[in-house]
């Protein structure tokens, strides 16, 4: 989804911004073991993949701004049919530059003999220096090794955060980007209505996520993220994990889930009864939610404050509170003591892109970003009532509810990418009886 001229303008874009004197070095993400000889499934690292949409480890990207012989270099590792015999195919290097369009490219095994030398006379090196230790001490080698060749003087004096230069690029999503956004929020999607017709009495919330993963990878994804598959008062754990309990009639299952395609990310959250109805205590702090979450989309436009949507969401969050008897006074009084905390303790949202939680500043010069087009956030209110919270009336106590989707900001009106799921109470309990009909 994402075209080869698209990368190549992303390493221009850099290049440009770095300056024609910088180099640019970026590893790919290396393998990870589980355990003895079994290795986690792979993932590329998110910026070295956003400058080259290469997806082997062993790789490492230069970026040398005015090169005579190319600019963007790889080194990789080179074909072997021994190898390859055992882990399947690879690029290598002639594939690097006729696959992914790079300048140039070399076997990684030479790395310590070429690049070196490239990096000769380069004022500054951007870099992800204390990222990855093992590439770290291997960069400093380079260095010493300038050094003590030509007498000093000729290294880059200065080692740059590229952070700082490429976590600005990727906060704004091309067309590109946003439609490959959209893909991972129906695919996840659509394995949340899967979860919603999984889900009944006395099934374990391992259930419902398999359900959820057997979409996921059915339409060639896999989760952005663990999934939380929380029933009852588990939903009032922020980050649970276990998904292990079994679900009664009378509780709420809160499913926060994910689809990561092709490397970009969607994060939705939706609360649903396993009985199929809301009973009147959770419907009641449902719409309250459902209340906040819209209040914050409203605020997802152009020229609005990065922190206008958690405010809009605060607003009505301790309005409900107070309205329900949840917490004594006026909502003014609990925003200004932050006693609406103790229910709604998380902030509305954050970045999302190629990372659940996405790269990119949330203040700009100490005040709150200004949103503009092309970037992504999500909107997630919540509200978690504690099973031993004595001061709460009784049926509120245990019930845990947050409502999440992502929203791009366009020139115009929020753009829910994840609207394929239904967030109003009538129609998720109109889809759960259709799923048990």
């Amino acid at each position: 989804m994402i075209a080869r001229s698209e990368y190549a303008r992303r390493r221009r874009e850099l290049m440009r911004m770095a300056g024609g004197d910088a180099a640019v070095v970026v590893a790919a993400a290396p393998e990870r073991m589980r355990n003895a000889d079994a290795a986690y499934p792979y993932r590329q690292d998110s910026d070295f993949h956003y400058l080259s949409g290469f997806a082997e480890t062993d790789a490492v990207l230069a970026l040398l701004p005015g090169r005579a012989h190319g600019q963007a270099v790889m080194f990789c590792r080179e074909r072997d049919s021994e190898q390859e015999r055992w882990h399947g195919p690879r690029v290598g290097t002639e594939g690097a530059v006729a696959s992914y369009g790079m300048d140039d490219a070399f076997p990684i095994d030479d790395i310590d003999d070429i690049l070196p030398g490239m990096l000769e006379g380069r004022t500054r090196l951007y870099c992800h220096f204390g990222r990855e230790p093992e590439f770290d001490a291997r960069l400093l080698a380079w260095m010493r090794r300038l050094r003590a060749a030509r007498g000093g003087g000729v290294v880059p004096r200065e080692l740059m955060a590229l952070g700082h230069l490429l976590h600005e690029q990727r906060l704004y999503k091309s067309p590109g980007e946003l439609k490959a956004l959209r893909r991972a929020a129906e695919i996840a999607a659509e394995a949340h209505h899967a979860a919603m017709r999984a889900t009944r009495p006395g099934a374990a919330e391992y259930e419902v996520e398999a359900e959820l993963l057997r979409v996921l990878h059915a339409r060639g994804a896999v989760p952005s993220y663990p999934p939380i598959v929380a029933a009852g008062a588990n939903a009032c754990v922020l980050h649970y994990a276990s998904n292990r309990a079994r679900m009664a009639a009378g509780d709420l299952l809160l499913l926060d889930a994910g689809a990561e395609w092709q490397c970009y990310a969607s994060d939705i959250t939706r609360t649903w009864p396993v009985g199929g109805r809301y009973s009147r205590a959770q419907r009641a702090l449902y719409d309250v939610v459902l209340a906040a979450q819209q209040a914050a989309i409203a605020e997802v436009r152009p020229g609005r404050p990065w922190n206008a949507c958690h405010d809009a969401a605060v607003r009505v969050i301790a309005a409900g509170l107070c309205d329900l008897g949840l917490l004594p006074g006026d909502p003014a009084a609990a925003i200004e003591s932050g006693s609406y905390q103790r229910f709604f303790m998380h902030k509305t949202g954050h970045w999302l892109g190629l990372d659940v939680h996405d790269v990119g500043d949330y203040r700009v010069d100490g005040e709150s970003r200004l949103l503009e087009p092309g970037m992504v956030v999500t909107v997630e209110p919540g509200l978690y009532v504690p099973v031993d919270a004595e001061d709460v009336p009784a049926r509120y106590r245990g019930i845990g509810i947050r409502i999440e989707d992502d929203v791009a900001v366009t020139a115009h009106a929020p753009d829910i990418l994840s609207s394929g799921v239904p967030s109003a109470p009538a129609e998720i309990e109109a889809l759960l009886a259709a799923g048990h009909g």
